[in-house]
């Protein structure tokens, strides 16, 4: 099943385009650093240089070599963004199972639950927490994904609803199959193609938010972030450093984000097209 879903989801050009970009990014994250070694803390006299032989992002304001920073802050962004996706796409998925399996009170209660966090603007709520705690990654990790699991696990609940309904799954709870039985044997198999789609959304987010919350200087100064990188770069947008410091910065991010974005695109059509699928085969069995 997981075959078929990624092969349509290769039938959408979005996905192909997503796909080669992140592969581009990954590529500067990960190989380049084998290959440039500069230390993106050290400081120097050498300040606004323009990008030269040995920087090939020039220097910024304190002599900092900016590409380096450059492939660390997109490290750190990949850190926060597979973590975030995840933990949230984890906690999704229990929640959202346990109360369509559950049902009854515990249904309504973690169903209101839900529904109360999404009232509250969440992102308001991240950046209070931020600017308490000033957190590191893993930290960031954690008070993210606490917020950006709500709508998956409502999603997951739905589809656990409408999997239940199957003859073959309600058949396997009359002859007495236990939750973990179903979730394992007839739950899992069938949510993996909206696991995976939700560990997308969830990165998008994450990159996003992690850069705003650097951008607006809430989370721990000695961690590289791209927006941290883009809102310093923003104080000398009357010199010639722009060139070299904002723009790949902010191109940077914004390539991360259309690379997830084509992808998830991909993934919920082709998500979309095997729900369909599934309830046809239900309907008729």
């Amino acid at each position: 099943m997981l075959y078929k879903f990624w092969q349509e989801a290769l039938e959408y050009k979005e996905t192909i385009i997503g796909i080669i970009l992140g592969v581009i990014l990954l590529s500067l994250f990960v190989i380049l650093p084998l290959f440039f070694t500069a230390n993106p803390y050290q400081t120097s006299l050498n300040i606004f240089s323009p990008p030269n032989s040995k920087s090939l992002l020039g220097t910024n304001d304190v002599g900092q070599d900016i590409f380096s920073r450059l492939i660390v802050g997109g490290q750190n962004s990949l850190r926060v963004a597979l973590g975030v996706g995840i933990f949230s796409t984890f906690l999704a998925v229990g929640i959202g199972v346990w109360s369509a399996l559950a049902g009854g009170l515990i249904d309504n209660l973690l169903m209101r639950m839900v529904d109360i966090l999404l009232v509250i603007p969440n992102i308001i709520i991240i950046i209070i927490i931020s600017a308490y705690v000033s957190p590191t990654i893993l930290l960031e990790i954690i008070i993210i994904s606490l917020f950006t699991w709500l709508v998956g696990a409502r999603v997951v609940r739905a589809q656990v609803l409408s999997i239940k309904e199957r003859t073959y799954v309600y058949a396997a709870a009359l002859f007495g199959a236990g939750p973990f039985y179903l979730f394992l044997k007839h739950l899992l198999p069938e949510l993996i193609p909206l696991m995976l789609t939700l560990l997308l959304q969830g990165m998008r987010r994450a990159v996003f938010i992690e850069a705003g919350l650097a951008f607006i200087g809430v989370v721990n100064p000695n961690v590289i972030s791209w927006g941290s990188m883009i809102s310093q770069s923003l104080n000398y947008y009357y010199l010639d450093v722009w060139k070299w410091w904002l723009l790949p910065t902010a191109g940077a991010l914004s390539l991360s984000l259309i690379s997830l974005t084509l992808i998830g695109y991909g993934l919920e059509e082709a998500l979309i097209s095997s729900s369909e699928r599934g309830k046809t085969i239900a309907a008729d069995s």
